[in-house]
């Protein structure tokens, strides 16, 4: 493990396989929520398509940024694939559970801006994010929008931890190396992140 501004990094922390069979399980979740075109409150499309798994999905639309107990077209979530609990009960070590794994696809071009993981009303709670597909240049700054940030290449296989100071810290992916990886056939980076939500 590495710690780069208060991000907890795993650099290569699952194998070919173990990636291999989570992504599987993650076509599992997107047949039975699919992947949808997210719209900020200003009414931007994101370049990023979303689904979620758990008791509850983050969903954005010109309503706000909030957590939703169902899919936008009304069905609801599927559970949080088991391979993706294994990763979060091992790095956390917590006993309970998140309530919400987010799903974001990035295709050629795709990238997400600086923001905050601001939505979940507690933030003692970590959130974790694992890596599969291309490779992706990880910007981290500090809690305050105008700290100074640095980059990192996150690679298929990476779990980083966002907890303590890093928790409410400024971060975002710059760009996606398009077909750097061969875990996904039509190349593309899929991010997993794990949130435990308050009631």
């Amino acid at each position: 493990m590495i710690e780069v501004r208060g991000f907890q990094v795993w650099p290569g922390s699952l194998d070919a396989a173990a990636q291999a069979a989570m992504v599987q399980e993650v076509r599992e979740v997107v047949r039975a929520a699919p992947l949808v075109a997210p719209v900020t409150p200003g009414g931007r499309e994101m370049s990023v398509r979303m689904t979620s798994a758990g008791r509850l999905g983050w969903i954005t639309d010109r309503s706000g940024y909030r957590y939703a107990t169902s899919h936008p077209s009304g069905v609801q979530w599927p559970p949080v694939p088991p391979s993706v609990l294994a990763v979060w009960r091992a790095v956390t070590g917590l006993a309970r559970d998140p309530d919400c794994c987010l799903v974001n696809w990035y295709g050629e071009g795709a990238r997400m801006g600086l923001h905050q993981d601001k939505d979940e009303g507690d933030f003692i709670w970590p959130v974790l994010s694992i890596s599969l597909g291309d490779d992706a240049l990880f910007r981290m700054g500090g809690v305050a929008r105008r700290d100074s940030t640095q980059s990192l290449w996150l690679r298929s296989g990476d779990v980083v931890l966002m907890g303590g100071p890093a928790r409410l810290a400024w971060h975002g992916v710059d760009r996606v190396r398009h077909g750097s990886s061969r875990l996904l056939p039509q190349g593309g980076r899929i991010n997993l992140t794990c949130r435990v939500v308050a009631a």
